[in-house]
């Protein structure tokens, strides 16, 4: 097993809490909202509602609900009047990282995991600095690790902590992984294992109640085995799919390159991913695509 001390500590590899706390000046989003009740992540609504906070007070006409007539209005007035609220609605992310083994990876200044862990870091300081809580789920080829929905600046610094920490054990286990030495026989593969994304993605729909927010952070065609498990998370919750592209995928270079696996040597050359059929694809999953370049 590779310990944490002797992984590569050089920013972009390794993740840190420190950076993703400093994330906290970039964020940008709407001011605090005042919560509708004392529930962590309900924020009051613009819809007329079922919740606690007062819309408007207003004269009945029929087809209102006489369950919501308020008597000191229409004591005072000697005509009905109903009580009109603001609907609540759960403000509440979910950040789905990533950290798999194609993940690990990258040709810029930050492996494509360290990337995603800080572009949902973003979005997680957004969704506190307007008041809602935030969740967290880690995938990697070791495991899952959650973190249930809170609010406020600990449970960003907590959150960070569980996808540093995370990070470097998926960067353990890939590193303690049998390689192919040059001088013996290549290993026999082993029994491929259940796709972890699709048990996270189960985990999710505990972590993010109904008309809660997902955001997950992957790779290109890295989500393809998980399409039913989308699909089932969307019914209910606004989902995103955040496809971190590599610097090579958005501006491969020219000619021809040598690639070599320390036996054999092949040229190849790269050209641009196609990404239409993956946002067309998740579009019809009921999912939000978008992209996120160095």
């Amino acid at each position: 097993m590779v310990g944490a001390a002797r992984l590569p500590d050089a920013p972009g590899i390794r993740l840190t809490v420190a950076e993703l706390m400093a994330l906290r000046d970039e964020a940008r989003g709407p001011g605090r909202h005042r919560p509708a009740t004392r529930r962590q992540g309900a924020v009051p609504a613009r819809l007329a509602g079922a919740g606690i906070d007062l819309r408007e007070i207003r004269a009945y006409v029929p087809g209102d609900d006489p369950r919501r007539l308020d008597p000191a209005a229409t004591a005072r007035t000697g005509q009905p009047h109903i009580r009109s609220l603001h609907e609540d609605r759960d403000d509440t992310t979910l950040l789905v990282a990533d950290f798999r083994r194609p993940m690990l990876w990258g040709t810029g200044a930050a492996l494509r995991s360290v990337r995603a862990a800080r572009h949902l870091a973003r979005s997680g300081w957004q969704a506190v600095l307007r008041g809602g809580s935030v969740a967290g789920l880690a995938v990697s080829d070791a495991g899952l690790a959650e973190m249930r929905a809170s609010t406020g600046d600990a449970q960003m610094a907590a959150l960070a902590r569980l996808l540093a920490h995370q990070h470097d054990r998926a960067l353990r286990h890939a590193a303690a992984q049998p390689g192919i030495m040059a001088d013996a026989r290549p290993e026999p593969m082993p029994e491929a294992p259940p796709d972890r994304l699709v048990e996270a993605l189960a985990h999710a729909a505990r972590l993010a109640p109904a008309g809660g927010r997902v955001i997950l952070a992957t790779a290109p065609g890295a989500w393809l085995a998980a399409c039913d498990a989308l699909a089932r998370l969307a019914r209910r919750r606004s989902v995103s799919v955040v496809l971190m592209l590599d610097e090579v995928e958005c501006a491969s270079p020219s000619g021809l390159l040598a690639v070599s696996d320390g036996r054999h040597s092949r040229l190849a050359r790269l050209s641009l991913p196609d990404l239409a059929a993956d946002t067309a694809r998740l579009q019809a999953l009921g999912v939000t695509p978008a992209e996120a370049r160095p």
